[in-house]
């Protein structure tokens, strides 16, 4: 594994998912706690996995892109944790794990895919938007804000027609 961050990886890099594992938290727990504020911790993430959901990492070259981790329903996927490490963040990649994440989920049988964002998160709610989901409401307090704070998420969904 490389330890140095590279500055960019262009599209034309060779990437590939692979399944994100029990084994790999620790890389993935390193882009975690560098890209927020309010971090999964390992137990989030061994839920999940122990939970049997879907959890993907974007690599090239021994990096992690980033990764993501959905939730399938009855007919719907509930995206839980999407997130490009900072320093390939502008790339596009976000847009390839939305791809990734759309094919696995129309795959499924489900028609709508779920997210919740913060509210300050204008990049990604641009990202979301940009890729087609709408904004449908929002969970007032969602997420910690530290000091005590909370913070309310915009709740957001895309339509998946076979």
């Amino acid at each position: 594994m490389n330890t140095q961050p590279m500055a960019t990886f262009s599209q034309a890099s060779e990437a590939a998912f692979e399944p994100l594992l029990a084994d790999r938290l620790d890389e993935v727990l390193r882009v975690e706690q560098r890209a927020y504020a309010h971090p999964w911790s390992h137990a989030n993430f061994l839920d999940a996995l122990h939970s049997g959901y879907q959890a993907q990492m974007l690599m090239a070259d021994g990096y992690v892109l980033g990764y993501f981790v959905a939730m399938k329903g009855v007919d719907e996927v509930h995206l839980l944790n999407i997130t490009v490490a900072p320093e390939f963040q502008g790339q596009g990649w976000a847009r390839v794990m939305l791809d990734a994440l759309a094919v696995w989920a129309r795959g499924q049988g489900v028609q709508w895919l779920w997210l919740e964002a913060r509210v300050s998160n204008v990049r990604a709610l641009h990202v979301y938007e940009q890729y087609g989901y709408r904004r449908v409401g929002q969970r007032k307090a969602y997420y910690p804000a530290g000091n005590g704070q909370r913070e309310d998420a915009v709740v957001m969904s895309l339509p998946l027609y076979p």
